[in-house]
């Protein structure tokens, strides 16, 4: 049954979660119809976007979205925008001396930039069939004629070598009041920059915090049911401290609402060293237990092997080519991941909202969920949803989103799984009648049966709720073309051997998880062990030195061994890790 659209406020605290940020919209931008003829998707845009006019009166949609840098970090982008230009007023200039000019070269564009802004000025409008008279622009040309266009010259975008911000690869405007830059840290050099937990925490007061609380009133008052906020934190660096008190405010001031806290790391840092790599050690454990705090539920994102100092190698998929070392790469997978995992409280029919989401998962205690996700979902064009799951019988098809391996024991305290993409083939399998079914899951009469009955047979006896969404993530210009040659255009696995020149991978089907699971307290534990054991006053002085002061330290570590422990299933005969029973 229809609902009412529950819209979803966005926020995205530093660089790395911007990248994964801008992945994630640009994904969004390119599933947005303007057309009143077209049928309503599955997706209801209106949760994210907000409707708009522009100065000249065309209709916009911008993201509902507050997203925080650091100076440096914009480049070629505006922080006020595009949208709005009222152009330039020199009537206010009244000195009548002697100036001196000093210019500066801007930031140059990339190719994919140039191409865009050639679409705002109107100049590629004849080659997409459009008259090139003053009263188009960018705005009255829909956004598939746009994507077409950009889809036919995307060989020439090769953005890897190119990309040093997020916004080098942003495909849509945003409102004036999205971006917020903090001045007091710079983005890039060594000096004032923003590393440590205390800094980020220190910040929100003052201006930055008025700053913001205008800013959410400004989204939050536009929306007649708001159902929550969704947070994109980094956990790495200083803007773990900000994130903390961010979700603060907004479980004092929007107690009720759901916040979904998604904790962003990339696999590396540039210019890491030894103590920097302490520093992101200490950054992602406080930033978990006190993200956790404030939050209906905490999930770390990361494509790491570990959140400890010396991580494992980094999460491969089978059909991925993905430089791990790019963020640009690396963030485009999790946001890959993402727009699965965050469709139950998107969708115009049968949406579940951000608080039952979190209720279903985070019970007893236990707020910080795990991810996993088979990107893309391997499925072979032309088969069915039982011959895909029968094909991964000895495993399931997805990795780990969160560092957090599964045990693979068969418990669960509770799991969201979504399927996203299936579009054109099927669920069902389709067998001429008297036909022995070659597995249970070729005898089974929807596809909701097929996906519940194979994770089932996983795990047994955990609580389990599903998601099956058609509509693929639609990949448009710069999204990186990280795919294998085993995937056809459509992202399905083919049957025939590629071709010499393969085509550009235009949607992907993907298969994502949210569990909290036993798996999390040995996580939990490890993540514990991992900086108990070090005397912070003696090897990073540093980090205590603009706060948390030792004992606000000491408790938030507390807080998350009292965490690891609700994770604890003793009366199921658990196998518990040294470190486990060392905190008895």
């Amino acid at each position: 049954m229809s609902g009412v659209c529950r819209e979803v406020v966005t926020l995205q605290l530093g660089h790395y979660s911007n990248f994964v940020g801008t992945h994630w919209w640009n994904l969004q931008d390119a599933s947005l119809s303007y057309d009143p003829e077209t049928p309503p998707g599955e997706i209801q845009s209106d949760v994210m976007f907000r409707e708009g006019q522009t100065l000249g009166g065309h209709v916009t949609y911008t993201p509902r979205l507050i997203a925080m840098d650091l100076k440096g970090s914009l480049q070629t982008l505006r922080q006020e925008g595009h949208l709005y230009d009222a152009g330039k007023d020199t009537s206010a200039v009244t000195w009548e001396g002697n100036l001196r000019m000093h210019k500066q070269s801007p930031p140059a564009k990339n190719s994919f930039l140039e191409e865009l802004d050639k679409f705002d000025k109107g100049e590629n409008l004849t080659e997409v069939g459009f008259s090139s008279q003053p009263q188009h622009s960018a705005s009255s040309v829909s956004v598939d004629t746009v994507n077409s266009h950009l889809a036919k010259v995307q060989k020439h975008y090769r953005l890897e070598g190119n990309v040093k911000v997020w916004s080098d690869f942003l495909r849509i405007h945003l409102h004036p009041r999205t971006i917020s830059v903090i001045h007091q840290y710079n983005h890039d050099g060594e000096a004032h920059r923003l590393e440590a937990f205390g800094q980020g925490e220190s910040l929100l007061q003052g201006a930055l915090l008025e700053n913001l609380e205008d800013r959410l009133h400004f989204f939050i008052e536009e929306c007649d049911y708001l159902q929550g906020f969704q947070v994109l934190c980094d956990m790495a660096d200083g803007f773990a401290g900000l994130g903390s008190k961010v979700t603060e405010m907004l479980q004092d001031s929007y107690g009720g609402r759901g916040i979904l806290t998604w904790g962003l790391a990339p696999v590396s840092h540039p210019d890491s060293t030894p103590v920097k790599d302490l520093y992101h050690l200490l950054n992602c454990t406080l930033a978990t237990a006190h993200l956790a705090n404030h939050s209906s539920f905490f999930c770390p994102l990361t494509l790491r092997g570990g959140l400890g100092r010396r991580p494992s190698s980094p999460i491969t998929f089978p059909h991925l080519n993905y430089d791990a070392s790019l963020w640009f790469h690396s963030s485009a997978v999790l946001a890959l991941a993402l727009d699965a995992l965050t469709v139950p409280y998107r969708l115009r029919n049968n949406s579940v909202p951000m608080w039952q989401v979190a209720e279903t998962l985070a019970v007893s205690g236990r707020k910080v969920v795990a991810a996993y996700g088979a990107v893309p979902f391997p499925m072979t064009h032309g088969s069915t949803l039982p011959s895909a799951l029968s094909a991964c019988s000895d495993a399931l098809p997805w990795k780990p989103l969160s560092a957090c391996s599964e045990l693979g024991d068969g418990r669960c305290y509770g799991q969201w799984t979504m399927l996203r993409g299936y579009e054109g083939q099927r669920l069902i399998s389709s067998l001429t009648p008297g036909t022995k079914p070659p597995t249970p899951l070729h005898s089974l009469y929807s596809g909701e049966d097929v996906l519940s009955s194979y994770i089932r047979s996983f795990y047994p006896s955990s609580p389990l709720a599903l998601q099956l969404v058609s509509t693929p993530s639609r990949l448009t210009p710069p999204f990186p073309q990280i795919f294998s040659s085993s995937i056809n255009p459509q992202g399905f696995l083919q049957s025939q051997p590629p071709l010499p020149s393969s085509s550009v991978v235009s949607s992907v089907p993907v298969m994502a998880s949210l569990q909290s699971g036993p798996a999390l307290g040995s996580w939990l534990s490890q993540l514990h062990g991992g900086v108990s054991a070090f005397d912070l006053r003696r090897v990073a002085p540093s980090f205590l030195s603009q706060g948390p002061e030792i004992a606000d330290y000491e408790e938030a570590l507390e807080q998350l061994r009292i965490m690891a422990r609700c994770y604890r299933d003793d009366g199921g005969g658990t196998t518990r890790s040294s470190s486990e029973e060392d905190d008895d």
